[in-house]
């Protein structure tokens, strides 16, 4: 029997993914079974266990996914532009999920994610993991730029602030939709723009 290249077995893996994400959209979490997931895929069940072992594994996957972008992102800008306004970061991050979530859904499945999360131990700990993972990196971006900082709060505690405007943005575009978020980016850069320099002062 030929070996199956990782490429195939990725490209195999994120059909799977896709089309847990549309059963999910379509019909909820606990709605949907194993069995509607091999019919949405297209797939047999032993195709699809050979990547899942459950409906779980599959959300954290999801969950996983979903965060990964994010934390990269965040991470890259950390340690390739130390002193980017963290406005300017936290807006591209915005817009990226708003892109996201053009494509696939991303706020509805967050949602998704976060309400599994209150009821499954695992998932809620590898989401405590990726958002502690992302905090760190937005510190992180904070102290690599002075103006970033207010005087008397640390960098993680501002980076806890502003990471709280993640999930009511993903709120919105899951519950009114993408024009309710129209311009959200842009104020965020207004509202911690790149501090200006002594010459221009």
């Amino acid at each position: 029997m030929p070996k199956v290249s990782q490429q195939h077995r990725d490209a195999r893996r994120e059909q799977i993914l896709a089309a847990a994400r549309r059963c999910f959209l379509r019909d909820g979490f606990h709605a949907t079974s194993m069995q509607d997931l091999f019919a949405e895929a297209g797939l047999s069940s032993g195709a699809v266990y050979s990547y899942f072992a459950s409906k779980d594994d599959v959300i954290l996957a999801i969950a996983e996914e979903n965060m990964s972008g994010l934390t990269d992102m965040i991470h890259a800008v950390a340690t390739q532009q130390p002193a980017r306004p963290v406005g300017a970061v936290l807006a591209d991050a915005l817009e990226m999920l708003h892109a996201r979530d053009s494509q696939d859904g991303l706020g509805k499945l967050t949602v998704i994610v976060w309400s599994e999360a209150l009821r499954n131990p695992s998932l809620a700990a590898r989401f405590t993991a990726l958002v502690t993972q992302l905090r760190a990196s937005l510190a992180e971006v904070i102290q690599q730029c002075p103006g970033n900082l207010p005087r008397d709060v640390s960098a993680d505690v501002l980076a806890a602030a502003l990471l709280s405007l993640v999930p009511g943005y993903l709120l919105q575009l899951a519950l009114l939709g993408s024009s309710a978020v129209d311009g959200v980016p842009d104020a965020v850069r207004a509202l911690w723009p790149e501090p200006r320099r002594a010459a221009d002062s």
